[in-house]
């Protein structure tokens, strides 16, 4: 392995709920009503494609208005980034410490996200985490989000990885895993500590489930 492209909330970094808090806050700037069957088949969408780029989905979820996916986004990551500045983003138990030990083992690491650059940035900012990482990437700075490969080859390109076999990728949503199905990536490994469980990861094609990053390192001893 020469590069780990890793995801950030629910494998990095805690969720606790952030991003339905900052989803509620978007949705009811377009006028739909908290807790409404609208609002609850608009939830379900969010839980399921956790991972995505958030933009692709409010556009799913407002029929291809592009006006008001806009907003909503821009609501929703507003709303995400006020939270992290109250100090409600967490790294995940032992998470600096496994990209640390990975980054030891002579592997470049890529930290991606489905939210925007601004709003990945004030997160590493508020970890203290702004070079952690050999590389961070959001889907508008590689192409396309999850569950498209870009991210993962773009990391590849711009850090000098020989193969996409030597690639691990690890995430824990289903998108995650479709993502490093589709860059051809060696290891596509599933944590538990985010928004999909076992089955719904070895279903999306999980080389390996981990209980945590923190297992990461010692995957990739081997």
């Amino acid at each position: 392995m020469q590069l780990v492209v890793l995801d950030m909330a629910g494998t990095t970094v805690a969720d606790d709920g952030l991003v339905e808090k900052a989803f509620t806050q978007a949705i009811g700037a377009q006028g739909i009503e908290f807790g409404g069957p609208r609002y609850d088949e608009m939830l379900a969408h969010v839980r399921a494609t956790m991972g995505e780029s958030k933009i692709t989905v409010f556009r799913h979820l407002l029929d291809n208005d592009e006006a008001a996916a806009q907003q909503a986004n821009k609501a929703f990551e507003t709303a995400y980034g006020t939270l992290v500045d109250e100090g409600h983003s967490a790294p995940i138990d032992g998470a600096e410490d496994a990209i640390r030990e990975i980054r030891e083992l002579g592997i470049k690491v890529c930290l991606t996200t489905g939210f925007s650059e601004t709003t990945q940035q004030r997160i590493l900012g508020a970890l203290g985490w702004k070079n952690l990482a050999d590389l961070t990437l959001c889907p508008a700075q590689a192409g396309r989000g999850r569950p498209y490969p870009d991210m993962v080859l773009k990391a590849l390109l711009e850090l000098k990885a020989d193969a996409v076999a030597n690639v691990a990728v690890a995430g824990d949503t289903a998108y995650d895993m479709t993502t490093g199905i589709r860059a051809g990536a060696g290891i596509v490994a599933g944590v538990l500590t985010g928004a999909h469980g076992n089955d719904q990861l070895n279903a999306a094609g999980a080389t390996h489930v981990l209980e945590s990053v923190r297992d990461l390192p010692g995957l990739l001893h081997y």
